[in-house]
């Protein structure tokens, strides 16, 4: 096969020593290369256009300008077909490496769509992830190995908007306008003492301790509900985790209230009264309105909402724990 006008096989333009192909990248196309790796593997422009689905003007048309442009000869046109010449060889090497990435991006992809791959960052507070959450979590991630789970702890919400985090689970009666979700449950409060109390102590008996909140709990209703009935020389204990002062009550530092969900559910402690609906607050899911249809944001809002529906009663309040 003659090399285009003026340029000789193996030579680049204007007689360089070696051609380039890192200069001639930008003027490929991926038709291109699959045409070069096809001819190449058939030897023959027939069956390279039928395997392609393409004419047989075609392929040589896009042969010859990419000779042109490129300004050498990719292929040798023997009796026994098509055989590439070094240069061609090197194209089809390239064609090969973009072929791979191109299937190892399109499986990804692929699995991706089908919820298997990728991260998820949510925010809660410490006393819903420790019991309630986690296990929530576990059984999402049985059903999606794909997906790893990063969990940020406080009791500040943070910024949905600033890619800090994708969801939000938490307690709060005001969501924020910025974000859409959905209300889970009503979570009720109760007050809890240790197993060891025995009988039950009465709840506002002059000299009872008590363990209350302080700092970014100390709006909480529960935290007035306590200081307006407790003289304060008698909260031995205080503290800004919820999940903290249930462990406070379990080691005997005083009464205190908790959330139904976490103080049922934790090692030592019992009710030692009834629940106190003005203490009700809400249990949200949340996420912000740019990523709501993201397919592992929507996956593990409708994979936690269905097990949530599932524990109601232990977060309204509702198991079979009368007050002792």
């Amino acid at each position: 096969m003659k090399s285009p006008r003026g340029v000789s096989s193996g030579q680049g333009t204007q007689g360089s020593a070696k051609w380039d192909l890192s200069e001639a990248v930008n003027q490929l196309s991926w038709d291109d290369l699959r045409i070069i790796k096809t001819l190449s593997e058939c030897g023959n422009r027939a069956v390279t256009a039928k395997k392609l689905g393409i004419n047989v003007s075609t392929v040589s048309r896009r042969v010859a300008q990419l000779e042109k442009t490129l300004g050498i000869a990719l292929f040798d046109h023997r009796r026994s077909g098509y055989m590439l010449t070094t240069e061609g060889a090197e194209l089809r090497a390239l064609a090969e490496r973009v072929e791979l990435d191109l299937v190892s991006v399109a499986r990804r992809i692929s699995r991706a769509e089908h919820g298997l791959l990728g991260k998820l960052r949510i925010t809660t507070s410490d006393s819903l992830l420790l019991y309630f959450l986690t296990p929530i979590i576990a059984d999402f991630r049985a059903v999606n190995e794909g997906i790893t789970i990063e969990v940020l702890v406080g009791n500040q919400t943070l910024s949905l908007a600033r890619d800090e985090s994708d969801i939000a689970v938490r307690a709060t009666k005001k969501p924020s306008e910025s974000l859409v979700g959905r209300k889970l449950a009503t979570i009720a409060w109760a007050p809890y003492g240790t197993l060891r109390s025995a009988p039950a102590p009465a709840l506002f008996a002059e000299g009872q301790s008590w363990v209350s909140y302080s700092g970014g709990l100390s709006s909480l209703k529960a935290t007035s509900y306590v200081d307006n009935r407790v003289d304060a020389h008698c909260i031995s204990y205080r503290t800004d985790s919820v999940a903290a002062a249930s462990a406070a009550i379990a080691a005997g530092l005083g009464l205190g209230f908790l959330p139904c969900m976490l103080g049922d559910i934790t090692p030592g402690l019992r009710r030692v009264g009834p629940v106190v609906p003005e203490l009700n607050d809400e249990l949200w899911l949340l996420t912000h309105q740019d990523i709501r249809k993201s397919w592992r944001v929507k996956a593990f809002m409708t994979f936690c909402a269905a097990a949530v529906a599932n524990q109601k009663p232990l977060i309204e309040g509702q198991l079979a724990h009368p007050a002792e």
